[in-house]
């Protein structure tokens, strides 16, 4: 471990930290990193131990162990009961915290969005809510009790998977993305069916993810996402074989902005930003197509709350173009050198 920065295991994963104590007494912010589908604790190594070098008294950074490996097919669903267990644990046995976020990779994205529908509890009732205003003051809901302040995803199928070339390696092939969705459970299990969208058969309830795009029995999925004073999404514009633009930037086709290689040397590979204001527009039905009528849905669902919207890529010239979903997260030491910018501007615009 870096110097300045330690680290310790507990039952409910690894939690880094400064190593000064005056600075772990401050530390009232949990970050919770969460990896995606077949990834362990280690994914997030290089990421933990930049927030904390960087923001040493501020933040105390818990990496996700859960769901990992084989885990992370029982569906998103199970996987975020685990998840908001998990925060819930640590939260109790850290009692300076007030302000928690989230950094999610890929389908980790989608299991801390329905770990936050749990954790949310709305604020004071009407009436309290009220006399706040009278008083100046604003109340909002909380996840696990603690102050909601950043939901940041990096390439998250926040639209699944399904067709619509929303996985690359797939080629755009109608008849290649029909098998994918027909045979996927039987190696992502639940998982791929959540991803699919092909779980809406067994009990008669739509597809989990059309279920998180509104408050549903008893889940506070938007209300909890609506928490957050900011919500994030990075996403790869390209060489990202796994998760497609549109579905991790929540983009429709004609909305992808047109970009250029950076010419900023802090962030060499951060190639466009914007922020995308809350738009409460009912679905464009699609003229034949259900799938686009679903992701539609989607779309206009999580774009009930604003988003900032950073776009990523690897430059041509890069020898790891090709792993750029994990490149994105810097996975492992041989990605430093190409996604380090990445993580310095999640941290560099990271509300404290």
């Amino acid at each position: 471990m870096d110097t300045g920065v330690c680290s310790s295991e507990s039952i409910n994963g690894e939690d880094v930290f400064s190593c000064k104590e005056s600075d772990v007494s401050s530390a009232d912010h949990l970050v919770v990193m969460v990896h995606g589908i077949l990834g362990s604790t280690a994914n997030w190594k290089f990421a933990a131990e930049q927030f904390v070098r960087k923001l040493p008294d501020k933040v105390f950074v818990h990496r996700s162990e859960k769901n990992m490996d084989k885990l992370t097919l029982d569906g998103v669903d199970v996987m975020g009961e685990r998840l908001a267990e998990e925060v819930l644990e640590l939260i109790k046995q850290k009692q300076n915290l007030h302000k928690i976020s989230f950094v999610a990779h890929s389908v980790g994205g989608l299991v801390a969005r329905y770990a936050i529908g749990k954790l949310y509890r709305p604020g004071k009732t009407e009436n309290e809510r009220d006399l706040l205003v009278d008083a100046g003051e604003v109340s909002k809901g909380t996840i696990g009790g603690l102050e909601p302040v950043n939901f940041i995803t990096v390439a998250t199928p926040h639209l699944g998977s399904r067709g619509n070339k929303q996985v690359p390696f797939l080629f755009g092939l109608t008849a290649l993305e029909k098998v994918a969705a027909g045979v996927i459970h039987w190696i992502f299990k639940r998982t791929g069916r959540h991803l699919f969208l092909t779980d809406d058969d067994s009990d008669g309830k739509p597809p989990l993810l059309k279920r998180m795009v509104e408050d549903h029995e008893g889940y506070f999925f938007m209300s909890g996402l609506r928490s957050f004073k900011r919500r994030v999404a990075y996403s790869n514009v390209g060489y990202d074989h796994i998760v497609g633009w549109r579905t991790s930037s929540i983009r429709r086709a004609v909305e992808l902005p047109k970009w250029e290689d950076s010419v900023n040397e802090k962030y060499p590979h951060i190639v466009y930003e914007e922020l995308c204001k809350a738009c409460d527009a009912e679905p464009i039905a699609a003229e034949v197509d259900s799938l686009d009528n679903v992701e539609e849905e989607l779309v206009t669902g999580l774009s009930r709350v604003s988003w900032e919207k950073v776009d990523v890529s690897f430059h041509s010239s890069s020898l790891l173009r090709f792993a750029a979903h994990s490149v994105i997260q810097v996975k492992n030491e041989n990605m430093h050198s190409e996604g380090a910018d990445v993580i310095q501007h999640i941290i560099d615009q990271f509300h404290v």
